[in-house]
């Protein structure tokens, strides 16, 4: 028999044919367990015969038994039996243009040792005791996102953590940690609070294929590498030969993070797999990845596949997948990896079934709106977000490149600075960045809900790190790096950063320490305490932002905020509207100041008494209300943030040069 091309069967698939006969948009697809017995359903659209096949564990063992499978309706096939399968494990054989292909289950809930064979699973037996009454934290004045590797967080000896739960899952249920144990410095889940986090966004914690489950536990990847969409990854479990173990822990895991007073974030890459060789490949050859015009694999995620997020089956498959972590894992939003490469009609819809089931914007949804290159969109009707922001709801948010550009310097451009580095030319970007680009750029930003602001995350180098490369005294790098914080902590937006970034977490100059040892990647909790000062500027930041209505406000509205702004050469300022009938702030007014020079420069403050909230040296000044009037100095690299307790604003916005 010949075989298709990749181009025939992007035709095939394309033709009304199969959209008529093969597109299941209703199917429960993959397997489903409990006491009434178990089923499994696969789509296969173009399999000639499936036959399930059942094993007592998930790696070596020969099957126990095979069944063929009920060829259904629209490239549906069924296995069902009154038994109870909890904790089999089974893949499939189908037959393909006459060729025989293993392959585990796209929909798989459950797997063994390193995703090879799929686990049935009766889900509600691996609920943690009290699962039931889990619940998110109530939503705090401001969103602060602390992006953290499970890995990463707890392998430092110095973490205090049990030596048997570092690096796993387990280490997020111990709540008292200190350093070295010493009782006396918080380390882990009381570090974040004391720090003033809200949401916790987890790197990759599905099922991943760069890391051996059954290898050394100093094995490091940060995991955009997905193998299985619906399955935790099983190097955090503390028992990953058996598959029920890592769902129970990442729900232990979650439940304590919901019980300490943090919501949680899912980072998913819906954009790419692992290889080419998938379950999605192994069931429906081509139908789930892109391919160019001259037949080869589309290649925007510069990791050798994209994924066809606009073909109906697909769609279905990520919007189900999203929708299946909120419900069963109880995740609170996602990040979404090179969102760039996804389509807006699936974006937009899983804001719209999200907000249907849980409330307008109760589940945060933000990502990186860049892909690697181009991708081959396929579809004439659907339309690449990467080109189409402008499409995406308000509540879609986006992380903000320009505003990290314009604070330390591009990443691209290695030794090129940026505003607090004493780069040229960065004050209209950082006066932008003020109002999160509200009707300041192309596509037009809709409000800050869809910003994410920040100056670092886990790819490129840390804040420390990129700094370093243009300032080599420690002094001034001290003083820009609070400056770094201070402005991107006073723009409108979602704040985030990355874990470790209040420490002045080093990777050693290392821009993508993506699979660098575990020594590199993890957090330095001894470093957290000799950075303790830093540690403070940024506690203090945290809570003064919590207190600051002007720059919570996520609203349409709020880019209206700023009253008056002004600028020369290494000097930005602006006045904020900080008004609120519904968030109680002392200070009604507020006025910002970056001072990126290395002179002090005095500012004329006008009629009326102001406080000194904070400054370059203290975060917290406004605890002690240290009162000025007419005039103020703004140090060097530094920034201050003053508020008046009346109404000092004007009626519209002015640019002062």
């Amino acid at each position: 028999m010949k075989k298709r091309t990749i181009k025939q069967w992007k035709e095939y698939y394309s033709s009304p044919e199969f959209q008529e006969n093969c597109i299941d948009e209703n199917a429960d697809l993959g397997a489903i367990c409990g006491e009434e017995g178990t089923s499994f359903l696969l789509w296969s659209p173009c399999a000639e015969s499936v036959t399930i096949n059942l094993y007592q564990d998930g790696s070596t063992s020969e099957a126990f038994a095979t069944y063929p499978m009920e060829r259904m309706e629209k490239g549906v096939w069924r296995y069902q039996t009154d038994e109870n399968l909890n904790r089999t494990y089974y893949d499939f054989t189908l037959l393909i243009e006459g060729e025989t292909v293993i392959s585990a289950d796209p929909y798989a809930k459950a797997c063994g040792v390193n995703g090879r064979r799929s686990m049935a699973v009766d889900l509600s037996q691996t609920n943690p005791k009290g699962w039931e009454q889990d619940r998110a934290p109530e939503y705090d004045r401001e969103r602060i996102i602390y992006e953290l590797h499970v890995k990463e967080f707890s392998w430092d000896p110095a973490g205090g953590f049990p030596e048997k739960d570092r690096g796993k899952y387990r280490a997020f249920l111990h709540t008292d940690t200190t350093l070295n144990g010493d009782g006396k410095h918080p380390t882990g889940i009381p570090y974040l609070k004391e720090l003033g986090i809200t949401h916790v966004q987890l790197m990759p914690v599905y099922d991943y294929g760069s890391v051996d489950e059954a290898g050394k536990d100093d094995a490091f990847n940060w995991g955009y590498d997905p193998v299985n969409y619906n399955v935790p990854e099983g190097s955090y479990s503390s028992d990953p030969e058996h598959g029920e173990v890592r769902i129970r822990e990442l729900k232990e895991l979650i439940q304590s993070l919901h019980k300490e007073g943090f919501r949680v974030i899912m980072d998913v890459v819906y954009n790419h797999t692992y290889s080419l060789d998938s379950w999605f490949q192994r069931t429906a050859p081509w139908y789930f990845y892109r391919a160019n015009r001259r037949g080869t694999p589309s290649n925007g995620s510069a990791c050798g596949n994209d994924v066809a997020s606009e073909r109906a089956m697909c769609s279905k498959y990520i919007l189900e997948s999203v929708l299946y972590w909120t419900e069963e894992y109880h995740i609170d939003g996602f990040r979404f990896d090179l969102m760039g490469l996804l389509d807006v009609d699936l974006m937009n819809r899983i804001r719209f079934e999200l907000d249907a089931r849980y409330g307008r914007g109760e589940k945060m949804i933000y990502g990186e709106p860049w892909a690697a290159t181009n991708t081959a969109m396929e579809a004439e009707a659907s339309q690449a977000l990467k080109k189409n922001m402008h499409q995406l709801d308000e509540n879609i948010g986006m992380f903000s490149d320009d505003t990290r550009d314009a604070i330390k310097g591009s990443v691209f451009e290695l030794d090129e600075p940026g505003f607090v580095n004493g780069g040229e030319g960065f004050e209209d970007a950082v006066l932008s960045c003020v109002q999160a680009w509200c009707h300041k750029r192309t596509p037009k930003i809709k409000a800050p809900s869809q910003i994410i602001t920040y100056v670092s995350s886990h790819d490129n180098q840390t804040l420390r790190d990129k700094l370093a490369e243009t300032i080599f005294d420690e002094a001034l790098l001290e003083k820009a790096y609070r400056l770094a914080a201070g402005i991107y902590m006073t723009c409108q937006g979602n704040l985030f950063f990355l874990s470790g970034e209040e420490f002045a977490r080093t990777k050693d100059g290392i821009a993508d320490s993506y699979n660098s040892p575990i020594a590199i990647n993890r957090l330095d909790w001894t470093k957290a305490w000799k950075e303790k000062e830093l540690v403070e500027y940024y506690r203090g930041l945290i809570f003064l932002r919590k207190q600051l209505p002007g720059l919570c406000d996520k609203s349409k509205e709020a880019w209206k905020r700023v009253r008056r702004q002004w600028k020369k050469e290494g000097i930005v300022g602006f006045d904020l509207d900080n008004s609120s009938p519904s968030f109680d702030s002392p200070w009604k007014t507020l006025r910002i100041v970056y001072n990126s020079s290395k002179k002090a420069e005095e500012i004329a403050l006008g009629r009326g008494e102001w406080e000194i909230l904070a400054d370059g040296k203290s975060s917290m000044l406004w605890k002690a209300q240290v009162k000025v009037t007419e005039n103020v100095k703004v140090e060097p690299v530094s920034i201050l943030i003053l508020g008046n307790r009346a109404d000092q604003s004007n009626k519209k916005v002015e640019t002062e040069r």
